[in-house]
């Protein structure tokens, strides 16, 4: 099994985060499964006070927010690393409704941040 890859703490500290084990439970998944998703880039997790945690803001009602893993795909693609994605995700640009991209993909606007996205590649 490989290793869980794990981004810096990039995120403001009042960002809220939840436990890998919470995750698991929110999403009616096995800790495994969890892992599995962070390790298959579905989610991004980072260590804060010594624990693996995942920004809540990834979550909704239905589970992992739509548009996530394939924004993350785009990211990666385009040689982001897991830090800088979540540093992006996270951080403000006008351009975009709801102000973040995280918070864009929250108001169901994941074709716009996918564009974004694409659009830094070049």
């Amino acid at each position: 099994m490989s290793a869980i890859p794990i981004a810096d703490d990039v995120l403001d500290a009042e960002v809220a985060v939840l436990p890998v084990a919470e995750v698991a439970g929110v999403l009616g998944l096995s800790l495994n499964k969890v892992r599995q998703m962070l390790r298959d880039g579905q989610l991004i997790a980072v260590r804060r006070d010594g624990e693996l945690v995942v920004p809540a803001d990834f979550l909704g009602k239905d589970g992992v927010i739509k548009g996530l893993a394939g924004t993350i795909t785009v990211l990666s693609d385009a040689g982001f690393t897991r830090t800088e994605m979540l540093r992006w995700l996270f951080s403000e640009d006008e351009s975009l409704p709801g102000v973040t991209p995280i918070n864009a993909l929250r108001t169901s606007h994941g074709t716009e941040v996918k564009r974004r996205a694409q659009a830094m590649a070049f």
